[in-house]
């Protein structure tokens, strides 16, 4: 057995490739060229060996610093190519290669450039905006003085000049002088004229009221333009405004409270004819302006438009080179001071490739010594890396989000690929439902080309990055509703006839007296009839319970028995025989029992009940078992069984902590000098979350008998607990089931039996909202994250540690706008 599964081939994603610690000398001419192929290249993971220094402590920190000031200038340039509105050519012309020290003067130059056209810009906006508002306030401003000049008899103007004597102009209120024309310079009576933001003006107008002390006259009207902020480019809405006021100090007051709000205020002229002069002068330059404007903002968009041609490349460029000095910043100069010393991880199969491309290396950069590359021992722990492929990848990201592997363990994956779809499945079956996942599926994978090169949302994007999962739990779902006979909740005749029939020819009494058989079974799911009759609920809720309760002891099981092959691959005997060996006894002999139980009842048709069997199987295990016997030699096997689950108990606890303290004794007494195997090395370090450890001498036999028993009666716990938790299965099939028949009872159906088109209507689109939304959208989320759970916590908790790190290489490949 053990030779024919060493034939067998390794598998890709069963554990992670195997990784060497390598170090690199690399003479200082070819450093740069050597570290950026290797980041082409992207199979090696650099090891920091100036962590103890600050980033401005390292020797290339001159050249980050640039690099780091050339990406804020690109960063500028493609703000402004947005606010601008310049679109990209899709398909740029290749430009050739440029250096970095020409880049970096290109850059400054057109930095420099775009910052002076955007000052000289931002001055004639702000120029232009004060015209602007300057004839918009003379165009209101006339309205406000001259309203009340509508007398054209000279004796009313007389009768008015000689009706308001000295005196009384001092005591008269200002709304009287406001209505009295041509009296505000006889009467001291004076006026400021501005505009401001439309949001200020009741503020504005309260403290101009109180400072005052009501002293004043406020009239407004809204400008008939909006002015352009010409620092964020929007439109903002103003008033035109004008107060009356007499004195000077309530001059100063209104003054202050006008800069204090940050108002703009105009001089308007009373003579009308000066109004108008002055307004054909604001116009004329207006016009002068909005010409200069123009020709400013398309030379600007032209020069933005030659930059964004140029900006991807410029940007890639930079990046790459801040990543290279990055990198080269945790190297170490040797002794010489001539060559950078580096360390790092690198896959087993990769150690030719990057040998070969070193050796372009040092060709390129016509260095006259090579580049040393050796494989070296490691003492610490090597990072995880598995080959995917944009199929398997979405499931080995469900996997590492529970944790990265421990380097060369057992990987979940490689089963979550079928068992997470079929789980999620078993909750959501409904080959109705199950279709609209799969045409959904289907899109995204038809447009994966289009869509893998925009910027998606953060929902988009998950589910773009999942549509695989989404097309097999799609399939699966279509194969549990085929079983379970549901399409929208509604059974049909799709493998033959049904095998009961009415007891009455009417079939008016079937729900009451229920159905009876008359032929073969339904030769594939559950049969049609038993829909709406009176077991049916009953029928089904055995069904999908005790289905539950096989598919979780299956998927436990199979989680121990992948700790064997972990253990054996480790060469850990003391895990094979202290933790497996009692877990897949103690599992079996209670639910593997049970499991058993239920195969046999479905096969004997036996009316047993199962609950009791359990239950007296540990309160009284000597009583007869009576009509709940099953099967002959049941009672000494149940008391077998329950023997072997208490030996068990004990069997994971004690033997285990004390061979590894008799093992420690042993070989630092010098009477043996056997190696460790791993998993038995990390038995001792896990309470600490550390890996081996070079020296044992700090052996602590409590912390690794408490982590024993901790594992132990979690483990015995767990079984419970976890069994019990798969039978979710069942309760979400159950309720999946029943929002379906509501809904096509209780809104399709009831609306369908009007004779009204409209509530047909209405009724057809409330059922397609409640499945779209409720259906297929919130029972799908929960029927994924159930299915997630019993992944992470049910199946992975008996093999899986999950406390390894990732492989993260420097690739050029993998760098994006974070690394900015």
């Amino acid at each position: 057995m053990e030779e024919f599964m060493e034939k067998l081939p390794a598998m890709d994603l069963m554990r992670s490739e195997r990784m060497s610690f390598v170090q690199f000398i690399i003479p200082v001419e070819s450093a740069h060229r050597a570290v950026s192929y290797l980041g082409e290249l992207g199979l090696v993971q650099f090891r920091d060996l100036n962590a103890e220094k600050s980033p401005f402590q390292r020797t290339f920190v001159s050249q980050v610093k640039r690099c780091g000031e050339m990406l804020r200038k690109l960063r500028f340039f493609r703000d402004q190519v947005g606010k601008a509105g310049v679109k990209s050519p899709e398909n740029p012309v290749v430009q050739p290669d440029v250096l970095l020290e020409q880049l970096e003067i290109q850059l400054a130059e057109h930095e420099r450039e775009l910052i002076e056209m955007n000052s000289n810009s931002e001055h004639l906006r702000q120029s232009y905006n004060e015209l602007l508002e300057f004839k918009m306030v003379l165009q209101e401003a006339g309205s406000f003085l001259f309203s009340g000049k509508n007398h054209p008899v000279a004796e009313e103007r007389e009768l008015d000049e000689t009706a308001y004597s000295n005196d009384y102009v001092e005591t008269a209120s200002l709304l009287e002088k406001e209505m009295r024309p041509g009296t505000s310079e006889q009467s001291g009576l004076n006026y400021i004229t501005g505009i401001i933001c439309q949001t200020k003006v009741l503020i504005f107008e309260r403290m101009l009221f109180r400072a005052t002390r009501g002293n004043m006259l406020f009239n407004q009207a809204p400008a008939n333009e909006g002015i352009m902020d010409p620092v964020t480019s929007e439109m903002v809405e103003k008033v035109v405004f004008m107060v009356y006021f007499s004195g000077e100090q309530a001059r100063k007051k209104i003054k202050k409270i006008c800069e204090a709000f940050g108002v703009n205020c105009y001089p308007v002229p009373d003579d009308i004819t000066k109004q108008r002069q002055m307004t054909r002068e604001v116009v004329s330059r207006l016009s002068e302006l909005e010409a200069t404007l123009d020709v400013g903002i398309r030379h600007r968009n032209s020069a933005l438009s030659s930059i964004s041609l140029h900006l991807p490349k410029w940007t890639d460029l930079v990046r790459r080179e801040k990543a290279v000095y990055d990198t080269l910043n945790m190297l170490n100069f040797d002794v010489t001071k001539k060559c950078l010393v580096g360390e790092g991880w690198c896959p087993t199969f990769a150690k030719a490739k990057i040998q070969e491309v070193l050796q372009r290396a040092t060709y390129d950069s016509n260095s006259q010594v090579g580049i040393i590359f050796h494989t070296m021992d490691a003492v610490d722990s090597p990072p995880t890396f598995f080959r995917t492929n944009k199929f398997t990848n979405a499931y080995q990201e469900i996997v590492d989000a529970y944790g990265v592997g421990r380097y060369q363990e057992a990987n979940p994956a490689v089963y979550t690929i079928v068992t997470f779809p079929f789980l999620f499945a078993v909750m959501f079956g409904d080959w109705g439902h199950g279709i609209c996942l799969l045409l959904g599926a289907l899109v995204l994978i038809a447009r994966e080309s289009k869509l893998g090169n925009k910027k998606l949302g953060s929902f988009m994007e998950m589910l773009f990055g999942g549509r695989y999962i989404l097309l097999l739990m799609s399939l699966f779902s279509i194969y549990c509703g085929l079983i379970y006979n549901e399409f929208f909740s509604v059974p049909f005749h799709i493998f033959g006839r049904s095998a009961y029939k009415c007891r009455d020819t009417t079939c008016s009494d079937a729900y009451s007296v229920g159905l009876i058989k008359y032929r073969d079974p339904y030769p594939f799911g559950v049969d049609p009839s038993w829909r709406g009759s009176r077991s049916e609920l009953p029928f089904l809720n055995s069904l999908k319970m005790k289905m539950s309760i096989l598919l979780g002891v299956a998927q436990m099981n199979l989680g121990i028995i992948l700790s064997y092959f972990n253990a054996r691959y480790f060469e850990s005997s003391l895990d094979i025989r202290y933790q497996f060996v009692p877990q897949i006894i103690f599992l079996n002999s209670l639910f593997g029992y049970l499991s058993l139980l239920i195969i046999i009842k479905w096969c004997t048709g036996s009316q047993a009940d199962l609950y009791h069997v359990m239950i007296y199987m540990f309160l009284s295990p000597t009583d007869n078992l009576g009509e709940n016997q099953l099967f002959w030699g049941q009672r000494p096997l149940q008391i077998l069984l329950l023997l072997l689950a208490l030996i068990a108990v004990p069997w994971m606890l004690f033997p285990k902590p004390f061979i590894l303290k008799r093992l420690h004794i042993e070989r630092f007494q010098g009477r043996t000098y056997g190696v460790l195997g791993i998993s038995e090395m990390d038995v001792e370090a896990e309470p600490d979350s550390a890996r081996a450890q070079q020296h044992h001498e700090d052996f602590n036999f409590s912390k690794v008998f408490v982590h024993q028993m901790i594992h132990s009666i979690e483990f015995v716990l767990g079984a419970v607990s976890n069994t019990a938790s798969y039978l979710r299965l069942w309760a979400l099939s159950l309720a999946h089931s029943e929002l379906s028949t509501v809904f096509y009872e209780k809104v399709l159906l009831l609306a369908w039996g009007y004779d009204n088109v409209i509530i047909r209507l209405v009724g057809l689109a409330v059922f397609a909202f409640a499945t779209a939304f409720i259906l297929l959208m919130m029972e799908t989320l929960s029927a994924f994250l159930h299915a997630l759970r019993l992944h992470w916590v049910e199946f992975q908790n008996k093999f899986y540690h999950g406390d390894g790190y990732k492989f993260k290489p420097f690739s050029f490949a993998l760098l994006n706008d974070d690394d900015e």
